[in-house]
């Protein structure tokens, strides 16, 4: 299984952000995944249009795509876009939690935006991902969600990652399902961590991204290319990569 994820489109009328997206389709025509992950911050400003050209575009590509809201994303716009029946039915609320079986592997994406906050939460949620990680002869698990679970370091976006992770935490370690490991975006930056015991990942972002920066005077300078992550398992083995997209090969 290759499970490609892709974070933190950010498009909108004032940028060049979908062009960036299509590097990064382009980059996987060679790879062609088994199925592609979008975790979320689609577009900014409530734009439709946006949440359409994306929408057309990953109807050209011959692998499924399951799609996750950030918190610049709105849902409503979302829903009038996408089937409804791409998302649980059984979450609480608006969020739009998803579940996916496929090549021996259970690809669970929790929702854990909150409307008009740019950091997140899980805490009304936790009932629903103990559902999912309670089967004890299910498949093992990949957790998507877009706010990080683990500090990255950087303050200003460490003030906005997501809420309710001590109760996420003992979750995770009394759940009987197998869980391979977390992967969120966010931060704009490729990031790698552990939470509850398993590895957890920070995705790089299709918009330009934030600066390694941990408070200090100084500011590093950023200039990385669109970047997206790509997960495997193979044969009970689970290995994730990192993976930036350079202009000039397109």
């Amino acid at each position: 299984m290759l499970i490609a994820q892709v974070s933190d489109i950010h498009a909108s009328t004032e940028n060049d952000h979908l062009f960036r997206f299509d590097q990064v389709l382009n980059w996987l025509t060679h790879l062609q995944p088994d199925v592609l992950v979008l975790t979320g911050d689609l577009t900014d400003g409530h734009w439709q249009e946006g949440y359409k050209q994306i929408a057309d575009r990953l109807n050209q590509q011959n692998y499924p795509s399951l799609i996750l809201p950030g918190n610049s994303d709105d849902r409503c716009l979302m829903r009038s876009v996408w089937d409804e029946n791409r998302w649980a039915h059984d979450a609480q609320g608006e969020a739009l939690h998803l579940i996916h079986n496929t090549g021996g592997i259970r690809l669970i994406g929790l929702d854990s935006t909150i409307d008009y906050k740019d950091y997140g939460s899980v805490t009304d949620h936790l009932e629903w991902l103990d559902n999912q990680l309670s089967d004890t002869g299910g498949p093992p698990s990949l957790l998507f969600m877009h706010h990080h679970v683990f500090a990255s370091g950087i303050p200003t976006l460490d003030e906005t990652m997501c809420r309710g992770l001590t109760e996420m935490e003992d979750l995770i370690r009394r759940a009987p399902a197998r869980l391979l490991a977390i992967s969120t975006g966010h931060v704009h930056r490729p990031i790698a961590g552990m939470f509850a015991g398993v590895p957890a990942y920070i995705s790089g972002s299709v918009c330009p991204a934030n600066p390694v920066w941990f408070g200090a005077v100084n500011v590093p300078p950023a200039n990385d290319p669109p970047a997206l992550m790509i997960h495997r398992y193979v044969s009970n083995s689970f290995t994730s990569h990192h993976v930036c997209v350079q202009d000039h090969l397109y």
